[in-house]
């Protein structure tokens, strides 16, 4: 049995571009008082990543009053936006990604959860655990449970990934097993 330990540091985690590494972005930003000016944190936390939503969104409508079907989604179910502000309409649902590209070690797991900020707000982010091998984007599902339209920033912080160490490699890696997300970029659709 494989126990797990939380990691206080990670360094498998790597940006696309260095020019805008999350950490000196969010130095950067701290410095220039953009958390005064109200952006959302992002970046190392003390055991953990904030990551940052792209400004790519696929918002979930019923004007073609299409039925979501896991195993046979249809691109009318959705529209796509390119936006530094997404509206997710009330009680409805959007597909985003990370800004950042990551890549987990053999020996860890990584679970996300939501920012107080958004979740305070009714805006529930939901991620499934990114598994030891796997690498890509991360594909951030937002769930507006309230009443009123909702909006969530890109590039900004949207959700924080903690990193679970277990005491040895996995036996069966995501990437030794072809996942199907592996190397995924963009907001990614279900897959069979």
């Amino acid at each position: 049995m494989v126990t797990v330990t939380p990691l206080a540091h990670v360094h498998s985690f790597r940006p696309l571009d260095s020019r805008t590494s999350p950490r000196s972005r969010h130095d950067r930003a701290v410095r220039g008082g953009a958390a005064a000016r109200g952006c959302i944190s992002y970046g190392l936390s003390s055991y953990g990543y904030d990551a940052r939503v792209a400004d790519e969104f696929k918002i979930f409508t019923n004007v073609d009053s299409a039925t979501v079907d896991p195993k046979d989604f249809a691109s009318n179910s959705f529209v796509d936006r390119k936006t530094d502000v997404c509206i997710i309409p009330p009680n409805s649902f959007a597909l985003a990604r990370t800004v950042e590209y990551f890549r987990v070690p053999r020996d860890v797991l990584v679970i996300c959860l939501g920012k107080s900020t958004y979740a305070r707000c009714g805006i529930i982010v939901n991620v499934t655990p990114l598994e030891p091998g796997w690498e890509g984007h991360v594909t951030l599902e937002f769930s507006n449970t309230t009443p009123l339209p909702a909006k969530v920033y890109a590039n900004e912080g949207a959700c924080q990934f903690l990193f679970l160490q277990g005491n040895e490699p996995c036996e069966v890696s995501y990437a030794d097993r072809a996942g199907k997300y592996m190397g995924q970029r963009g907001v990614t659709l279900p897959k069979l």
